[in-house]
């Protein structure tokens, strides 16, 4: 079975040339295919700000609503979606950018209506990991932005981390699946403030030892249960890492 990584980064890599020349660097060297989904939630703000559009916020996620949902769609499935593509493109990379829309590849319905209306924010419902299969079979990168549709059309603003968790399970029904995460640390650290305390490896009785022994920073729990998640669901292995260092950081496995 073929091995693949599916890479998610986040906005601010792509906003900073010099960080994202340094990143497609590195993917260009990976020798091995790969999926990237990025973010763009800083460039949609910046955009926003030009633009004189309120960006609405609860508890540090954002509302979507319909001139954020345009500004969303302009940031990421166009600007920070078009720079990764071409930066990719210049070091020889094969890269088709695309929205979860095009071909209908990620597929999200709307967030009901709760405590919170979140307005125009899409939640998974399903991959065509044939088209991706198709792109990377023929040697093509696929790059992802989070701008999703339903079935009925309407454009939804997606978590960037649930489209590469989406894209991750629903490729490795024909690939081994590795599921990049990157951050601005080392990886999963036990002294947030020193990488040099990384967990290279994490299985499931080691994390229950450091969870026990609180050694583990609470912001990074969440993540790790994620990872295992979709380990359960057929991905091999989950890496949490800095963009600086695909191969390196904290490995996550069963």
């Amino acid at each position: 079975m073929k091995s693949i990584k599916v890479i998610k980064i986040g906005g601010k890599l792509i906003e900073n040339e010099e960080v994202l020349a340094s990143l497609c660097d590195e993917l260009s060297s990976l020798g091995e295919a790969f999926v990237l989904v990025h973010g763009g939630g800083v460039m949609g703000s910046h955009l926003a700000g030009k633009l004189g559009v309120e960006v609405k916020m609860h508890e540090g996620r954002r509302i979507t609503d319909a001139a954020t949902l345009d500004i969303a769609v302009m940031a990421y499935a166009g600007l920070a979606n078009k720079r990764v593509v071409a930066a990719l493109q210049a070091r020889g990379v094969d890269a088709c950018g695309l929205s979860g829309c095009d071909m209908g590849v990620v597929v999200s319905h709307r967030r009901p209506v709760g405590e919170i209306d979140w307005g125009y924010v899409g939640d998974v419902d399903r991959v065509r990991a044939d088209v991706l299969a198709m792109l990377l079979d023929a040697g093509v990168t696929p790059v992802i932005s989070p701008i999703t549709c339903s079935t009925a059309g309407e454009l939804l603003n997606t978590n960037a981390d649930s489209v590469a968790s989406a894209v991750a399970t629903a490729l490795a029904a024909k690939y081994d699946v590795e599921l990049v995460f990157t951050l601005d640390k080392a990886g999963v650290l036990l002294d947030v403030d020193d990488d040099s305390s990384l967990i290279a490896r994490i299985t499931p009785e080691s994390y229950a030892a450091l969870r026990a022994e609180q050694k583990i920073h609470s912001g990074m729990i969440p993540k790790i249960d994620n990872a295992y998640k979709t380990i359960g669901a057929g991905v091999r292995s989950v890496r949490i890492t800095s963009p600086h260092d695909l191969s390196g950081g904290t490995v996550v496995t069963k």
